[in-house]
Parts: C-alpha cells; structure tokens; sequence
C-alpha cells in the first residue's frame, strides 16, 4: 500500500491523538517543517508571538480565577465564625 502526500501530514496529527504513539526529534521537526511551509518564514514570528500571548492571558485569567475563589471562600468562613 502506498501513502500519498496527505497522508504523510496526517501522520503527526495522528500521532498526537493516540496515545501509544510517542513523538520524537524526526516526527517534531517534521511538524515544524510542514508549519514553517504553511505559514511561512515572515509569518511563523508574529504566529508564535500571538501564541505566547494567548498562553500568558490565559494563565493570568487562572491565577485570578483562583485568587477569587480564594476570597469567595475567605468571606463564607468569616460569615460563618459570626
């Protein structure tokens, strides 16, 4: 059986749902490469850039998530103590 092209890029993403499958140093870098030519050289900065943010906002959204669960359950305990 011979694979075509598409399913030689569906094969990371395979990879990363199943989890007996291990992704090593080829299969990463096969990612970047199918990454580096969908996006290109001059997009791939402000792509990883976004990323980054969206990564750092998202946990900053969970630390003051739980900064509020803190002090939800701070102010039921001093109600209870009156």
């Amino acid at each position: 059986m011979k694979l075509s092209a598409r399913h030689y890029l569906l094969l990371p993403i395979l990879s990363l749902t199943l989890p007996s499958c291990v992704l090593g140093g080829p299969e990463i870098m096969i990612i970047g490469l199918v990454v580096l030519l969908l996006f290109g050289g001059a997009k791939l900065p402000s792509l990883m850039r976004g990323m980054g943010s969206g990564v750092h906002e998202f946990k900053k959204g969970l630390k003051k998530g739980e900064s509020e669960d803190d002090s939800d359950h701070k102010d039921k305990d001093d109600k209870s103590e009156e």
